[in-house]
């Protein structure tokens, strides 16, 4: 059974990469970041996402969150509410968090070395109308190629292979195949703005896409809102 890492943040989208890992019957590790985020009970989410998948083993990395300070995600600005799609694509959103995944797949790679795992999953989404740089299809192929080039890949080690599934999917084609995986998305959490017991605020647009994503897709929403 070859290993795999999967970043997993409680959301929707790496809950469904977690499940699509481990249809492909890969043994998975997970790893989620505390890098100072105001929606922290995302942390919780993971920890039980991961355990009750059965997953090998979670590991939580706490970062120290001062490159981060001026992220929405951080608490240092507002979280934008109530815009529409073409306000969500306008630019990078204030929800950008410099270089997160950038960093998130530098330790995903390291896991990786140390476990023998040569395979790394990520759920970003090109489609997702946030604008953010390292969501795209680019970054994800130069960082693969980086990955080949500074770790033991470069002197003959088996290559890494950085894994994005829903790169280039709609919310509601994501909705609908967690739900084919069997994905319980009443334990993840989304929203930006999302209470200690993870009630969503139903406002934000992570809330908006995710909302929308269950419509489109014809599949009761099982999100708690306040």
């Amino acid at each position: 059974m070859k290993r795999a890492v999967v970043l997993l943040s409680g959301g929707l989208d790496s809950a469904t990469v977690l499940a699509y890992a481990l249809a492909r019957k890969y043994e998975v590790y997970t790893v989620s970041f505390d890098y100072g985020q105001s929606h922290r009970v995302e942390l919780k989410r993971s920890a039980a996402l991961s355990e009750n998948s059965g997953a090998m083993k979670h590991f939580e990395v706490k970062l120290d969150p001062r490159p981060f300070q001026n992220s929405a995600l951080t608490g240092r600005a507002g979280v934008p509410v109530g815009r529409n799609l073409d306000e969500m694509g306008a630019g990078i959103a204030p929800t950008y968090v410099p270089a997160r995944n950038t960093v998130f797949l530098s330790f995903g790679l390291a896991f990786g070395e140390e476990l023998g795992a040569r395979d790394i999953f990520i759920g970003v989404n090109s489609l997702d109308y946030s604008g953010y740089p390292d969501c795209r299809p680019q970054f994800i192929d130069a960082f693969e190629k980086t990955a080949n080039l500074g770790t033991s890949a470069a002197d003959g080690g088996e290559p890494f292979v950085i894994h994005a599934p829903l790169l280039t999917m709609t919310k509601a084609r994501i909705v609908a195949l967690g739900t084919e995986l069997g994905v319980d998305y009443s334990q993840t959490v989304s929203c930006y703005q999302a209470d200690e017991e993870g009630r969503a605020c139903g406002l934000c647009d992570a809330c908006q896409l995710r909302r929308d994503g269950f419509i489109q897709a014809g599949i009761e929403d099982p999100t708690s809102y306040r």
